[in-house]
């Protein structure tokens, strides 16, 4: 979709949000913590914006139906994308090269110099005293050294050219070094499996009772499928003709979300907005505490249609759960939204066999994708007595082709703790620190 049409498609519903909520541009770009210029380039399709909540606040706060907020993050994924594969098509052309208008490798004169020379495996050009009776023997080791040089980085093109260009590295026979189980494909945590049947194993890195830090071995390297908003080019090179992009530390309102954090209330920063949530649980070492909110964006790498036949919950492990505070992100007194999304499921994880439902009024699967056509899913995942390590095996078809993808929390499970009984705080409006929850007088 041409870069002008999906940001313009995007922004004509933002303004139609925006004009039928009566409010101004000052009064929206305050509630929502932005500059009034800036507000003014997203509804006039001059930018789109790198990251959806505030998108999804501005939204709320014109009281778009949950059919308009399904359409808007449609929208935006779409404007996303576009923007995506123009940033990395700029990247490919350095500024030297499009100041001198030379191809890439090619000097001013139009001559490569000798280290550009040396890297595409050729030997650079005699020195200018070559023949002025000059001792040759060091231009003699620079040559050679630099022959070498060239020959050495051809041989990783060419390896690096063969690993990307076949379906996979390993000795198997099935086109997947690992067996086809629990590839990485997706940025997002997302890892892809071929035809062979859904696994209740967990995912290779488990998180720790005590550190729900993300796992950034090089072994969970994004490899093959993209995520969504990426060019399609790379999501075709594995075969998987669809990217999940996970968001965990989603909001359904801003009065929805808790924490359980194993340090005091004197040792807890404020509570942050959306888009620094994520950010805030991992200084502080937070889990989801009595429900987790999740949003999936599912998108097809190309034009042709896939059929998402389902989602499966996987329990990794159940624990008592943890005995630490809990924290409340909603600042007492403060309004709060909400509503039940389109594409909507909730799963109690107390359950001995968690399974996704969908909320009332909603479908279930299948649902068709594509490129041009995304889906979002909005799960609520809701726990009491355990604390559980879960992630989701989401089954796709086209045509004669099909496959499990497995989405969790880039490379570790999803964690959400019950919170019965736990010590509970809240940060009052112009406070300086966490109280106990119900201490607050409202004005």
């Amino acid at each position: 979709m041409p870069e002008n049409t999906a940001a313009a498609d995007f922004a004509a519903l933002l303004r139609e949000l925006k004009d039928r909520s009566g409010l101004s541009y000052g009064v929206l770009a305050k509630r929502l913590h932005m500059s009034t210029s800036t507000l003014h380039r997203y509804c006039n399709g001059d930018a789109v914006p790198a990251d959806y909540a505030p998108v999804e606040r501005l939204a709320r706060l014109c009281k778009a139906h949950p059919e308009e907020l399904v359409e808007l993050h449609r929208r935006w994924v779409l404007a996303d994308a576009v923007r995506g594969r123009k940033g990395a098509a700029a990247a490919e052309t350095s500024p030297e090269e499009a100041g001198s208008g030379t191809g890439p490798g090619q000097a001013a004169s139009g001559a490569a110099p000798p280290a550009e020379a040396a890297s595409a495996g050729a030997p650079p050009a005699a020195p200018a005293d070559a023949d002025t009776g000059a001792d040759p023997a060091p231009t003699r080791r620079r040559t050679r050294t630099a022959v070498l040089a060239g020959i050495a980085v051809a041989a990783v093109a060419v390896g690096v050219a063969l690993a990307v260009g076949l379906p996979g590295g390993g000795s198997d026979g099935d086109g997947d070094g690992d067996g086809g189980r629990h590839r990485p494909v997706g940025a997002a945590g997302v890892t892809a499996e071929g035809t062979a049947p859904a696994s209740s194993s967990p995912p290779s890195s488990a998180a720790s009772p005590s550190s729900p830090a993300k796992d950034k071995s090089p072994a969970r390297t994004p490899a093959g499928s993209a995520p969504a908003g990426a060019p399609s080019g790379e999501g075709q090179k594995s075969g998987v003709p669809v990217t999940v992009r996970a968001e965990p530390y989603a909001w359904e309102s801003p009065c929805s979300q808790r924490y359980l954090a194993d340090k005091p209330a004197s040792e807890m920063k404020p509570p942050p907005l959306e888009e620094g949530a994520a950010a805030w649980v991992a200084a502080h070492g937070a889990v989801s505490s009595g429900q987790q909110y999740l949003r999936l964006t599912v998108q097809g790498t190309g034009p042709e249609t896939v059929v998402v036949d389902g989602l499966t919950v996987r329990v990794a492990g159940k624990r008592a759960p943890l005995a630490w505070n809990d924290y409340a992100m909603a600042y007492p007194g403060v309004g709060c939204g909400g509503g039940v999304q389109t594409r909507a499921f909730a799963v109690s994880l107390d359950s001995a066999r968690p399974s996704l439902t969908p909320e009332p009024g909603n479908e279930d699967f299948p649902f068709k994708v594509s490129e041009s056509d995304p889906e979002v899913y909005y799960l609520t995942a809701s726990v009491s007595a355990y604390d559980v390590d879960w992630y989701l095996e989401l089954k796709w078809s086209s045509g004669d082709r099909s496959g499990t993808l497995t989405v969790d929390d880039e490379g570790r499970p999803f964690r959400t703790s019950g919170n019965k009984g736990r010590p509970a705080y809240e940060f009052p409006i112009g406070g300086d620190g966490w109280v106990p929850e119900g201490t607050t007088k409202l004005e």
